[in-house]
């Protein structure tokens, strides 16, 4: 049986959060204890795992001190506030943001492309952005065989990007054109809804 972790999982109400819970729950992922963490606001919410209820809390350096793993599923100015409070703590930080990707002693690790980076961790692993992983698993194998010197990407990213908020103003504003409705943007600079913003 693979060694339980005591996770917490900070931003565990937001889009990314719950999307981490359902992956988690997936792969069985052998879980001693699951800490659900978020803004101090939503303290005390519950969120479901596995059918059992986990009551939401703040973070705090007891919080870190009782997980050996935290998963950062939150903006990035955030996650240069609670990681440092985390590894204080002795808890691995797995960081979703971009406050660590370009950071030369933070390991960026794709499992599928350089699982053995890992060991170079000193206490943060990032994951890069969601279109450099998909990127990097289907072109590492050409680069193993043929080697790649240089490649030119363009991408479109998902308005989930901008988590909960982003989706939400999606969907109000296709609901606004569909119903002939001028709806100011709070989340993007423009009308997000059957729109491309350069």
């Amino acid at each position: 049986m693979a060694h339980e972790v005591n996770l917490a999982l900070v931003g565990a109400t937001g889009a990314v959060g719950q999307e981490m819970l359902k992956i988690l729950e997936e792969r069985n992922f052998p879980l001693k204890d699951l800490i659900a963490v978020a803004d101090p606001r939503e303290a005390g919410n519950v969120i479901k795992y596995k059918g059992n209820d986990f009551t939401v809390q703040a973070a705090s350096p007891e919080i870190f001190a009782r997980a050996d793993i935290a998963m950062l599923a939150v903006e990035s100015n955030i996650s240069k506030q609670l990681a440092p409070m985390a590894i204080e703590n002795k808890c691995l930080v797995i960081d979703n943001s971009n406050a660590f990707r370009l950071d030369n002693n933070v390991p960026l690790i794709v499992p599928e492309v350089n699982p053995e980076d890992i060991e170079k961790h000193q206490g943060i692993i990032a994951n890069p952005n969601c279109s450099t992983i998909i990127m990097v698993v289907a072109i590492n194998p050409i680069h193993k065989a043929a080697g790649i010197k240089r490649v030119v990407v363009s991408t479109y990213q998902a308005v989930s990007g901008a988590g909960a908020a982003g989706i939400g103003e999606l969907t109000e504003s296709v609901q606004a054109y569909h119903d002939g409705i001028k709806k100011e943007p709070k989340v993007f600079q423009h009308p997000i809804g059957f729109n491309v913003i350069p």
